[in-house]
């Protein structure tokens, strides 16, 4: 079966479409996503693949997400997210930690962005959730992005806190990745309740990388997005 799943991929495989995710992805050297391998195959497509496999065994599917192609290891989580949504405790557990003995190869953005959320933070809902606090404080980029992403389970139960602290220990994150996800989440709380994000925002907003920023306050009104910015702005300036 698993064979058959990458012989599936392979024959949705576009040469050109590859060239540009490929770019798209970071994938020269020094590069966020340097070395990984794209087919060129759109996520939708993806996804009907995903769905004629949805009882491939977790030991196939760790072999999967030990391939150095993307498309693979995006499969892969598509299958992974199908799989825990109808399992038992018993189940949600076992993928739950097969997650996370391979957070080097969910090492993209997207492959954090659609996977972290729905298995990882909707696991610990109920949790302790010192986990997400010591992958915030990981040297590895795509851990401390899991960290933040798997709070947006959280944020869309109202329960706020966890992203906040998390959001608030990676003020000072250097990449890039990590600002538009600090934002984002801060962006979704504000969908909550604009109260709540901007008394974060009257704290910390400016200690900010701008791109964070400039996420966070996304959904506000012209003048306060103005108003935030041309702060920043500002105290750059002196």
């Amino acid at each position: 079966m698993l064979d058959q799943l990458k012989r599936d991929l392979s024959q949705l495989r576009n040469l050109e479409k590859a060239k540009i995710l490929s770019r798209f992805f970071k994938t020269g050297k020094g590069q966020y996503g340097e070395g990984d391998i794209f087919l060129g195959i759109p996520v939708p497509e993806q996804r009907k693949v995903a769905k004629k496999y949805v009882d491939l065994s977790l030991n196939n599917l760790q072999k999967l997400l030990f391939s150095k192609i993307h498309e693979h290891r995006l499969t892969a989580l598509i299958i992974l997210v199908s799989k825990y949504k109808k399992a038992d405790h018993s189940g949600k557990s076992k993928i739950y930690n097969l997650y996370l003995k391979n957070t080097k190869n969910i090492n993209n953005w997207d492959l954090v962005d659609l996977s972290a959320p729905k298995i990882v933070g909707d696991y610990l809902s109920n949790k302790d959730k010192s986990i997400l606090f010591k992958m915030a404080k990981s040297n590895n980029l795509w851990e401390r992005r899991i960290g933040i992403l798997s709070t947006f389970a959280f944020i869309r139960k109202n329960n706020f806190e966890d992203a906040l602290s998390i959001s608030k220990l990676l003020l000072h994150d250097k990449h890039d990745l990590i600002h538009k996800a600090v934002g984002w989440m801060l962006r979704e709380i504000g969908k909550k309740d604009q109260e709540i994000e901007e008394q974060f925002l009257k704290k910390y907003y400016m200690q900010m990388p701008r791109t964070m920023l400039r996420y966070a306050i996304e959904k506000f009104d012209k003048n306060k997005r103005k108003f935030y910015l041309n702060q920043i702005t500002q105290n750059k300036v002196q």
